[in-house]
């Protein structure tokens, strides 16, 4: 595993989950994210010899804790910010209704995994694409 890869890979995850706080506004975030998960997978693609899927989840499950982490620690910006996401929280089992962050850290990691198998198959098909160095 090229964990140096990887880690310097999730700084976008990093930047988005500022961005996303104040910044970036909600119905425009997926097209952000394609586009780093398109330059994600074209350097995994170019740099890894092998294990291409396994890279590219790994890079989401390490941004899904910057992510996470960053929208814990700002949930009231980023709440006011995404609407959506508040009315969400409103239709969450009554035992997480009050704790939102904690309801953040339980479905944050979902996602992760989600956008890393998403990650994972654009890395593995970028592989069969991308000519090696």
């Amino acid at each position: 595993m090229n964990w140096k890869l990887i880690i310097q890979l999730s700084i976008f995850g990093l930047i988005m989950a500022f961005a996303t706080v104040s910044l970036i506004p909600q119905n425009i975030e997926p097209i952000f994210w394609l586009v780093i998960f398109v330059f994600c997978a074209y350097v995994i693609a170019k740099v890894c010899q092998r294990k291409y899927f396994l890279h590219g989840f790994l890079v989401s499950m390490v941004n899904c804790v910057w992510i996470v982490a960053v929208h814990i620690v700002y949930y009231k910006n980023y709440m006011a910010n995404h609407p959506d996401m508040a009315s969400m929280n409103k239709s969450m089992p009554a035992s997480l209704a009050a704790h939102h962050r904690l309801a953040m850290a339980i479905v944050g990691p979902i996602f992760g995994i989600l956008s890393g198998i998403i990650l994972g198959l654009f890395s593995f098909a970028a592989s069969k694409i991308v000519k090696k160095n």
